[in-house]
């Protein structure tokens, strides 16, 4: 008596393939990162976590949600909100990006509107005329007068006057309207005719020898120093830079000839 053989057949899944579990991993992934890249982009001070989170996030739960759409995972939910809270991370690491980069500009910005209070800096100190002063913040004003012609003597002439330039004499005025001493006055002047540098005439009675500034002006107290340049006879304009303290801005005149 012939003995006859059963087979059982193995479950299959789709196309002939064996069973596999439901692959999962990513989908949970990108939600257990969007819930951390999302509460770490809420301080804003923290979007350099939130960045790199929610990009995790965004690109697990896509994948995840690719998955599951071709059926080998089952958590589209998980996927979905993981791939939401990724998105979100991303924005508001965005937005601490932006308000953190405000933040530090507005912070740079008062330090330096502080320095500038203390050192006496002012941004009111570019092509002033004749007669005009340049005001710091510290309570210094430098006025230039109107260039006067001036007659070098060749017997007192020092150093640089040419022959056949014309001299020509300012008066510069420093004055403390501060409500306390200041030092150092005058730390340096340049002088330009027509966009060529103008020298310092120096004679008996005028160059750097000569720049007998005191030491400290005393509240509303002012001294004067009279200074001469050299310029060719065709000159326009005299530029003159002053910078009254190391500290401080140059200003500039531009003064007509």
């Amino acid at each position: 008596m012939s003995q006859q053989m059963h087979y059982q057949p193995t479950p299959q899944g789709p196309a002939g393939h064996a069973h596999q579990a439901p692959r999962n991993g990513l989908g949970v992934a990108a939600l257990i990162l969007g819930i951390i890249g999302a509460l770490s982009g809420i301080p804003m001070i923290l979007f350099w976590l939130a960045g790199p989170l929610g990009l995790l996030a965004l690109i697990f739960g896509l994948v995840g949600t690719s998955r599951v759409k071709k059926g080998q995972a089952t958590n589209k939910g998980v996927a979905i909100t993981g791939t939401i809270l990724g998105a979100l991370s991303l924005v508001l690491a965005i937005v601490g990006v932006i308000v953190t980069v405000l933040a530090v500009n507005k912070a740079v910005d008062e330090v330096n509107q502080e320095f500038d209070k203390q050192s006496g800096s002012s941004s009111n100190i570019k092509d002033l005329g004749a007669g005009k002063s340049a005001k710091y913040n510290n309570g210094l004003e430098v006025t230039v007068s109107k260039p006067a012609p001036y007659t070098v003597d060749k017997n007192t002439l020092i150093s640089g006057h040419t022959e056949g330039n014309k001299a020509w004499k300012v008066t510069v005025t420093l004055k403390n309207t501060g409500g306390k001493a200041a030092t150092n006055p005058l730390m340096s002047t340049d002088a330009e005719a027509d966009g060529k540098k103008a020298e310092e005439v120096a004679d008996d009675k005028h160059g750097i020898l000569h720049h007998d500034w005191e030491k400290t002006l005393d509240p509303n107290e002012s001294d004067s120093v009279d200074m001469v340049f050299d310029a060719p006879p065709t000159a326009k304009e005299l530029s003159i830079k002053i910078t009254p303290d190391i500290l401080l801005d140059p200003a500039n005149w531009k003064l007509a000839l």
